[in-house]
């Protein structure tokens, strides 16, 4: 029985994720937690809740994670990762800085150039973040726990607190405090949310 081309693909990913796992998941304590956050908020369920199961479906079957992982091992542009992904003109800057629990629904058309970025950072199509005037010290910095809308704009040197949430088309310019939701040309914070 012949292969097609895709289901040779499939077997060439099935037989390459193991050697990632082992080579970059393991040990890599943003990654497990890229991994554990995008598994369980996808709603993903398996019989068996090893690390390396959660990894390979997530590998398989959701490119946007497979275009966060291999950016975090800096490996955005090679063959091997354009086995996994689809072209979605995403671009996180390198030297941003991005705690564990990186989740994105549909990356395309957006950049990201940050100071910081908390964990459990969630966004969507067409997010820019960026410097102000060009110039790169004035950065935003992000809380954890923050989901984003598609397209925001967050820009300048300004901090975004933690548990927030920014609905879609938001242009943030100003601070944003804690536990709350912003949403807006410019964004104002129109619901405090309480804190667990």
């Amino acid at each position: 029985m012949l292969l097609t081309k895709q289901g040779l693909i499939f077997v060439l990913k099935k037989v390459l994720l193991p050697r990632f796992y082992k080579r970059y998941v393991v040990g890599n304590s943003l990654i497990e937690a890229d991994v554990n956050s995008t598994f369980a908020t996808r709603g993903c369920t398996s019989k068996n809740e090893q690390l390396s199961t959660k990894f390979y479906h997530l590998m398989l079957y959701y490119p946007e994670f497979a275009y966060v992982f291999f950016w975090r091992i800096g490996k955005g542009k090679t063959n091997k990762a354009r086995l996994f992904t689809t072209d979605m003109n995403c671009k996180i800057f390198k030297s941003t800085q991005i705690a564990g629990g990186l989740m994105c629904y549909h990356p395309f058309a957006s950049v990201i150039n940050a100071k910081s970025i908390g964990q459990n950072f969630q966004f969507r199509n067409g997010l820019t973040i960026g410097n102000k005037g060009n110039d790169n010290a004035q950065l935003p910095r992000i809380g954890n726990d923050v989901t984003v809308g598609a397209q925001v704009v967050i820009i300048g040197d300004i901090n975004i607190g933690n548990n927030v949430v920014i609905g879609a088309g938001s242009v943030v310019v100003k601070d944003v405090p804690d536990n709350s939701v912003v949403a807006g040309n410019p964004a104002r914070v129109i619901k405090t949310l309480e804190n667990d």
